[in-house]
């Protein structure tokens, strides 16, 4: 059943063409991924498709009565709106009926209480304030009577996030979802998305979530659109063959057209003594011949200053916010040529952690020492401030008019900007004007220009294009110098870095030798261990109770269906203790393969939330029985 038809659209700025001649259809069911590179228009053609602007020809048609939900890059809020209100904004019954539930939760109030829940039930919407639940304790929304103005970037793009799940859309729309999202997050999206019987488009640079969530990949390149029906790793395999059938094909039309080119010259130049077959075929074998494989390389090459013995030292280092710890007595002594990835929730101090080793903030605490051949190249998080009305060049010439590269070799700075994808026609382009991932690109360029030899990067992969990060990827693992990064990426993580440092809150930090993926496997492993040992000890203590305990005073009754539950819960977490233990034996056996190890800890994460779902009911349930 076709959801989305797409037909002929094109749009342009003034002589900027984004695309031209764009045609493709979604079916019910699909999850489709958008891929193109920074500056050739995906976040236009999703406006266009969420009906936020018009191409200027062509058509979009959906299917009637099917419900479209659209999650832009920038969400845009009434400043004065409470978060219930833009939460609940949808007017079915169900959703009304929720918002009302949960405002009289937070009201206190018992009648009113009361009223939402006979709705609640009238409506039979329990099913779904669940669901709701769920998004809302995995985005971290919990204060519905808060004003928009005081959330904020991250928070804002988590609530739209959560307000479009919570419509339950036929067809949803996502541009660039993991922005803003801590990395639970994320893998909770990832396997929201995964499973959910819903149909997706949608644009992001998160290479797992290309990977486990689409089966379908369109890709604009050139101005043509390539569909690929299958995951990230089916695409890059056969675009990499369209690629050489392309080269293939032009190389044969050459060799073909130079035999026909003399047969062109030979001949009479009146053309009706000529086969007039034959000199069609020629002008169609020439446009195919004439084909330029328009293959744009990001380059980055610096020439790296000089890194001394003396690196960078931490030494106790303590920082807090009121009570709020965010460092309390960590230690490290950088070496050359680590990598660090720093991973932890939202909101822990990764940000203010980098900013102490830039001096930009003081430690409460403790000292740090940097060596004296230290050139530190910050890419921070929000970006850089450039100046209304600047120029690209300008931007660029303000740092240098000449930058001098490895191996003796100095470009200038219109040279440098060809590098990082900037054509002359783009050179004296307002800064304004360009898309969030060409000024994320040009801010790089700005960082390498300097030739540090200790990176600082600041979430490096939001707003980029899929061809910078894997050419950034190959220069980071090639650079000899120091990296610190810290990043939702998971596929950039586990790619570059030796080990991390995991913010555990509370000020603690833990330096865990590994990538991401090898860290969350040996969590997962602990947390098995820890409920298992907490498991038993619950287990202990019921036995040492006495048999003979009075029963409180007032009590509510269990319901049949309650009491079939209860006795249900026993069973079932019994058997998921037991699975957890299995899987846990098998992550610590060492004999696991890659693929095993992944899926087994994949598996123990779920049983984990199964378990804490179910212990959580039966304790409700058994302080009623």
């Amino acid at each position: 059943m076709n959801y989305l038809s797409v037909e002929n659209i094109s749009k342009r700025y003034g002589e900027r063409v984004l695309f031209e001649g764009l045609s493709f259809g979604l079916d019910k069911g699909q999850k489709s991924a958008l891929i193109a590179r920074n500056g050739t228009g995906k976040t236009t053609l999703m406006n266009i498709l969420a009906g936020l602007d018009t191409p200027d020809t062509g058509e979009v048609t959906y299917r009637n009565e099917i419900k479209v939900s659209f999650l832009p890059q920038e969400p845009h809020f009434d400043p004065q709106q409470r978060v219930g209100d833009a939460l609940f904004h949808s007017e079915a019954p169900a959703v009304k009926a929720i918002r009302e539930y949960e405002e009289a939760i937070e009201s206190n109030d018992t009648d009113r209480m009361q009223k939402a829940i006979d709705k609640m039930d009238q409506l039979a919407a329990w099913d779904f304030e669940v669901q709701i639940k769920q998004i809302l304790t995995k985005l971290k929304i919990h204060h519905f009577d808060q004003t928009i103005s005081t959330l904020s970037g991250g928070q804002k793009r988590r609530l739209a996030l959560a307000g479009v799940l919570i419509e339950e859309p036929d067809l949803l729309i996502l541009d660039e979802p993991t922005n803003h999202l801590d990395l639970d997050m994320i893998e909770w999206l990832e396997e929201y998305l995964r499973t959910g019987n819903l149909t997706l488009l949608m644009v992001t640079h998160d290479r797992y979530f290309l990977e486990n969530v689409c089966d379908d990949i369109l890709e604009i390149d050139n101005g043509n659109l390539y569909r690929y029906k299958g995951n990230y790793s089916y695409y890059l395999e056969k675009k990499e063959e369209r690629e050489q059938n392309l080269n293939s094909e032009i190389s044969k039309a050459k060799n073909l057209m130079r035999k026909e080119l003399e047969w062109m010259r030979r001949q009479p130049k009146a053309r009706g003594t000529k086969s007039k077959a034959r000199i069609d075929a020629f002008h169609d074998l020439k446009g195919t011949a004439s084909q330029k494989v328009k293959k744009d390389e990001l380059s980055l090459n610096v020439n790296m200053t000089r890194l001394g013995g003396k690196i960078l030292e931490l030494h106790s280092i303590v920082k807090q916010y009121g009570d709020f710890k965010i460092v309390d007595g960590f230690s490290y002594k950088f070496v050359k040529g680590e990598k660090i990835g720093i991973i932890g929730p939202n909101g822990v101090g990764k940000s203010t952690f980098l900013n102490m080793v830039m001096d930009l903030e003081q430690p409460d605490g403790g000292t740090i020492k940097t060596g004296e051949t230290v050139v530190f190249g910050y890419y921070a998080q929000q970006g850089l401030n450039f100046k209304p009305g600047k120029r690209v060049i300008e931007v660029v010439k303000d740092i240098a008019e000449f930058i001098p590269l490895a191996k003796g070799k100095t470009y200038s700075a219109a040279q440098m900007l060809e590098r990082f994808l900037f054509p002359r026609s783009q050179h004296y382009v307002v800064v304004d004007k360009l898309s969030g991932g060409e000024k994320r690109r040009l801010y790089l360029l700005t960082i390498l220009m300097k030739n540090p030899n200790f990176l600082i990067l600041d979430e490096p992969t939001n707003d980029l294009d899929v061809l910078t990060l894997t050419v950034l990827e190959d220069f980071l693992q090639e650079f000899d110098g120091c990296v610190l990064i810290v990043t939702h990426d998971r596929f950039f993580m586990d790619r570059l870095v030796d080990h991390v440092f995991v913010f555990e809150g509370e000020g603690v930090i833990r330096d865990f030798p590994g990538n991401y993926t090898q860290y969350r496997l040996k969590k997962a492993a602990e947390d098995a261990e820890e409920k298992a040992r907490k498991a038993e000890e619950k287990t202990t203590k019921e036995e040492a109770k006495p048999v003979e305990q009075k029963a409180p005073a007032e009590k509510k009754k269990l319901s049949y269906k309650e009491k079939r539950e209860f006795e249900m819960l026993s069973g079932e977490i019994e058997k998921l203790e037991t699975e957890k233990a299995e899987l846990t034996a098998q992550l610590n056996s060492g004999t696991l393969d890659h693929e095993a190890l992944q899926k087994a800890g994949e598996r123990i994460q779920e049983v984990i939330d199964l378990l804490d779902e179910k212990e959580l009911r039966w304790l409700e349930l058994s302080e009623l029985a």
